[in-house]
């Protein structure tokens, strides 16, 4: 007899979801707090977005993945159709235009298109009739597919989400396999590129790239974040300041710091320790949807866990080396801790989508 959906859920890792969120909220209600006392609100506004993306994950989980592959191509083309949209109507803020205005909320349809990156490129190699690893002949059509949405995402500008969502689709492939030889190729196909990138870059972006290589250089200027964060980061020590008792974030030298910065305001109150807690929690969650992805019973949901566990993976690394100087300053938000509907809206749609491979692997397709 076929087990019950409720006994086939995977409630660890509802678990661990459950707890990132708790602590993001946490994190956040600091971050939003005034130096008078006051509250700006950022965590309120946020809760609710996690109530919508804790009902978003429940309708994901009832409907079978497996229907995505049926309508794979319709969804990416009307995420490409929404990222037009941006650039003819959407919203403009602090010199990008990357929101779409429904009422009263704003989404950011390139957030929804590291989901449908995913699940195009997941149905397309899955459905591929040579075995890999893969040659160029066989790589032209996930190149394409992968190059629209990016280029879309690059006129808005908004060099971050492109990135994540080149590393989404990058993520898949590696993943099936690719000739030795074609990775050489692209290694220097991108060095010879570089000066070419460099040129068509907006100027605010070439300031960030020279910023990280030397923050020193405008340190009242563009070096100012990263020099500010680095030392919230270091004043932490092992066991932080205390809940609210972060003067980096508090005195408002922390630009950001409920958004791009959270993870300063992290390691500043809670320190080494706390830090490495959260750390842990991703490093589980992202090792549970590897997990899955070796469980699940068909290939297209193998490749559709890949892909969602690697934009979990993408956010986390990213954002933590960024706030550390490791990598450029690129807007990317720490899941479940940053404030951004759009966000927790796509963690909370990876995690349904990784519960629901999970939950159907001893079922028939529509059961």
């Amino acid at each position: 007899m076929r087990r019950g959906w409720p006994s086939q859920l995977d409630y660890g890792l509802l678990g661990v979801v459950a707890l990132l969120s708790a602590l993001g909220l946490v994190v956040l209600w600091s971050a939003s707090h005034g130096p008078d006392g006051s509250v700006a609100g950022y965590a309120v506004r946020q809760a609710r977005w996690m109530a919508l993306g804790w009902l978003a994950l429940g309708l994901v989980l009832a409907v079978d993945y497996r229907h995505l592959d049926t309508y794979a191509v319709p969804l990416f083309a009307a995420l490409v159709l929404l990222l037009v949209l941006v650039l003819v109507t959407g919203r403009s803020s602090m010199g990008a235009q990357r929101w779409l205005a429904l009422g009263p909320l704003r989404i950011q349809p390139s957030e929804f298109m590291k989901i449908g990156m995913g699940v195009m490129i997941a149905h397309v190699l899955s459905r591929e009739p040579s075995p890999p690893p893969y040659g160029l002949r066989r790589l032209w059509l996930p190149a394409v597919l992968t190059a629209v949405p990016v280029g879309l995402i690059l006129l808005q500008p908004d060099l971050g989400t492109a990135v994540l969502v080149l590393g989404v689709a990058a993520a898949v492939v590696l993943f099936q396999g690719v000739r030795r030889r074609v990775l050489a190729g692209a290694a220097v196909a991108g060095a010879a590129a570089a000066p070419v990138l460099w040129s068509v870059l907006h100027d605010y972006q070439r300031r960030r790239i020279l910023t990280f290589l030397d923050p020193e250089r405008d340190p009242l200027g563009a070096g100012y974040h990263i020099i500010q964060s680095k030392i919230a980061v270091g004043s932490g020590q092992i066991l932080g300041k205390g809940f609210l008792k972060g003067t980096q974030a508090h005195l408002q030298f922390l630009p950001e710091r409920h958004t791009d910065f959270i993870f300063s305001v992290l390691a500043e109150e809670w320190g080494l320790a706390g830090s490495l807690l959260v750390l842990a929690l991703f490093a589980l969650l992202v090792l549970w949807g590897l997990d899955i992805a070796a469980k699940a019973r068909d290939p297209f949901g193998r490749l559709l866990a890949v892909a969602v566990t690697s934009i979990l993976f993408y956010h986390v690394v990213v954002n933590v080396g960024m706030v550390l100087g490791l990598f450029p300053v690129v807007g990317v938000p720490l899941p479940l801790f940053s404030y951004g509907g759009s966000s927790v809206l796509t963690t909370y749609l990876v995690v349904g989508l990784l519960l629901n491979i999970r939950s159907r692997r001893y079922t028939r397709f529509g059961g």
